[in-house]
């Protein structure tokens, strides 16, 4: 009972309903030691069955670790080598000097005019074949000679280049003597061009690529059919093909992936005998392979297992229990804590469900140190630092892959370094970067723990060593993708308002702030002031100083509804409430709050701002109007009561401290405002007699905060107020001289 009543006074919560419950918190870690107990029991309790060779299972059989399937694997190897595409080769054949051979052979023949021209015709008949088969022969001579390919792809060579060759036409070798010098000169570049252009590609037919030749043509700067006509021949005659299949180098690949097959293993968690069949010798054999033919149970692990499971989830109570924080009584709080364990047992879980498939040291990988950041900027850093224990001891017997041992220590020391490096980097978080930052962080310490732990054994392979490296670096990006992701779901599910949160909310360019700057620019003027005021008198007593900011920042926005009956917005212009009824006044200036809530529930704004907004003013009582409406029902003559309750705000008072601070340092600013040349002592009488005028009048009551903190806090308000305001205070020293005069 002495608990409850002090939650109301601290949170002003309705202590009702399942999120205060005993009998739901009882509850609550009764399913926190059973989420310990499951996620370790595959681990730690192995599973036995007693067989009997010849008879027929009575239930499905999953593999505990993964076996080797021979069968399988040799299978695996020959559709791997079936899998293997033939295998090509690019030959040079130096097409280039064959068009160089035979332009010098036409300049050389057509310059001696003592030739005849049939006889010409007669020379290029012979001559140009021969050069090709010349340039063929002596290319597949040097290969053979240089040894660069072997024998069986020399003879598709030399076949490929002799079914494709292509023949001049008839006609050619007639116009070809009509060529002149200068001709020649020009077809030979464009001939270069065409060729190199189209032997560029990978070439098995070349009738394609020949076929291309006329285009290319006609795009060149030749002019003269007779040259376009002949230059398309003669780069169809140098065209080959390049690309010839290689037997030998088709059969190197498919006993080279026969190689890299890897042994196919049954897996971990794989169907080892389903109901119903048959126990034949090859199964028996598995089976005891696994050892998993026992002739009866043994419980003990079990029992071992629930006391290890119990003790874990009482270290989590009793830091809950002796925490000052909401946890230790809010349920909700304490179902954030759960899920946040419950994923990441999760996260290492399948991650071990793959471990030691293709690599022994995956276990780096997992985001360990997801949980750990989650709790520290959503709960508390101390809680995140104990729940850090807590997966580095699951961390290392969740990955453990060593039988003969319980726990592996290398999981559970990178995972400790992790955590405790995350929660450090991540404390007092403001920006979504700082995430990132964790992130890097996590990675460099994991990478840096296991060389440490490397170094060591000293007998480490290079291998083995760069892929714990790469997991461990791959884990701490993986870290914060997950945190990114989610951070939001648990700030929208639980109504938590993390730092990161509060600093997204704080963007100037935020509508409600944008709209209060452009249309109360005297109203965003004080609110800015009134969050640097609260933020520092909020960090003095320990609160939250963040939220206060950007408490402050929308503690207002209800004014933009009505700016102009605001004192700060009146800027050369006549006061409406000069003209109008008192209570009227009154009606307008009361319902700021409660416009900026429903402005803010409009804008889904977190509901620790909707109730800085809300609380800002409690129930303190507009002076100026009540005394106005009193002294003008006098005039009148009117014997009407003017109640003081209705010139009060409706409400509520300050549910915490940050409410409390953000309403003193709201009063203590506009007061402060309406001096023209404060003094240090005219601050400081200030100050005290806002806070003693709202503790005379109750307005403290509900909210957890003291008379010392009070104190702190008016200290804090005059140092933050003496800076800002350090141009215009008169001190002491200054103004003696003056009072001497007067």
């Amino acid at each position: 009972m002495k608990n409850e009543v002090q939650m109301k006074g601290k949170f002003h919560y309705q202590l009702s309903g399942w999120k205060y419950s005993t009998g739901i918190r009882v509850l609550l870690f009764l399913l926190l030691a059973f989420g310990f107990y499951m996620s370790l029991y595959a681990k730690l309790v192995p599973q036995v069955y007693d067989i009997v060779l010849g008879t027929t299972s009575e239930k499905t059989i999953y593999a505990p670790r993964q076996i080797e399937n021979a069968i399988a694997t040799e299978q695996a190897k020959e559709d791997a080598a079936k899998r293997v595409q033939p295998v090509y080769r690019i030959v040079n054949l130096k097409n280039d000097a064959l068009i160089d051979a035979i332009y010098d052979k036409l300049l050389q023949i057509n310059a001696d005019d003592e030739v005849k021209f049939d006889d010409k015709v007669s020379i290029y008949r012979r001559v140009i074949p021969q050069l090709i088969s010349d340039l063929e022969n002596d290319s597949v001579k040097s290969f053979r000679v240089s040894a660069q390919y072997n024998d069986s792809l020399l003879e598709q060579i030399q076949q490929g280049l002799a079914e494709q060759q292509y023949a001049l036409p008839e006609e050619s070798y007639f116009k070809l003597p009509r060529l002149t010098k200068e001709d020649l000169a020009a077809m030979r570049p464009v001939t270069k061009d065409i060729v190199a252009k189209l032997m560029n590609d990978q070439i098995l037919d070349a009738q394609t690529a020949r076929a291309k030749v006329a285009e290319l043509v006609n795009t060149s700067n030749l002019t003269k059919n007779t040259s376009r006509e002949m230059v398309t021949e003669i780069a169809r005659v140098v065209i080959t093909p390049n690309k010839f299949f290689d037997q030998k180098g088709t059969d190197d690949a498919k006993g080279q992936a026969r190689e890299n097959v890897k042994p196919v293993y049954i897996n971990k968690n794989d169907v080892l005998v389903k109901v119903g069949d048959k126990i034949t010798e090859e199964i028996y054999a598995r089976l005891d392979k696994l050892e998993l033919l026992k002739d009866k149970a043994n419980y003990l692990p079990q029992l071992g297992l629930s006391i290890l499971s119990a003790l874990l989830s009482f270290i989590v109570f009793m830091f809950v229990k002796q925490s000052t924080l909401p946890i230790k009584y809010n349920n909700s709080q304490l179902v954030m804590l759960i899920l946040i364990f419950i994923i990441n047992v999760a996260c290492m879980k399948i991650i071990s469900l793959v471990q030691n498939l293709d690599y022994p040291y995956i276990g780096y990988l997992a985001p360990t140190a997801l949980g750990s950041i989650l709790i520290a900027i959503l709960l508390d850093a101390p809680l995140a630092f104990i729940s850090s224990v807590l997966f580095s001891l699951m961390a290392s017997i969740i990955f453990n892959t060593e039988h003969t041992l319980l726990f592996d220590f290398r999981y559970g020391l990178v995972s400790l370094v992790i955590c405790f490096c995350a929660v450090f980097t991540i404390q007092r978080a403001s920006q979504r970067a700082t995430i990132l930052k964790a992130g890097v962080m996590i990675a460099f310490f994991s990478m840096l723990t296991i060389t440490s732990m490397l170094l060591m054994e000293d007998h480490f392979q290079q291998k083995e060593a760069l892929i714990s490296l790469a997991f461990a670096a791959a884990g701490g990006l993986l870290t914060v993708v997950f945190v990114i992701g989610l951070l939001p779901f648990f700030e929208v599910a639980f109504g938590i308002l993390s730092p990161l949160k509060l600093v997204e909310l704080s963007n100037p360019n935020h509508p409600l702030l944008r709209k209060l700057l452009t249309e109360t620019p005297g109203t965003y003027h004080h609110s800015v002031m009134v969050g640097n005021l609260s933020e520092a008198a909020a960090e003095s007593i320990g609160a939250d100083g963040l939220l206060c900011r950007v408490g402050s920042y929308y503690h207002d926005i209800g004014k933009t509804k009505r700016p102009s009956y605001f004192i700060e917005n009146q800027t050369n212009i006549e006061n409406p409430h000069d003209r109008i009824d008192p209570n009227l006044s009154k009606s307008i200036i009361i319902a700021h709050p409660r416009d900026g809530v429903e402005m803010l529930k409009d804008f889904k704004m977190p509901k620790p701002i909707r109730d800085i907004a809300e609380q800002h003013h409690g129930t303190t009582l507009l002076h100026y109007f009540y005394h106005k409406a009193k002294k003008q029902a006098e005039e009148e003559g009117s014997d009407k009561e003017i109640r003081e309750e209705d010139f009060r705000y409706p409400g509520p008072k300050a549910q915490s401290k940050e409410a409390a601070v953000v309403g003193i340092a709201d009063s203590v600013e506009a007061a402060v405002r309406s001096l023209r040349n404060p003094t240090l002592e005219q601050i400081d009488s200030m100050v005290h007699k806002i806070i003693k005028s709202r503790l005379d009048d109750g307005q403290f009551n509900e909210c957890d905060i003291t008379l010392k903190e009070l104190d702190k806090v008016a200290k804090t308000l005059n140092e933050t107020l003496l800076g800002i305001f350090h141009s215009r205070i008169e001190y002491p020293s200054e103004l003696s001289p003056k009072k001497t005069a007067t």
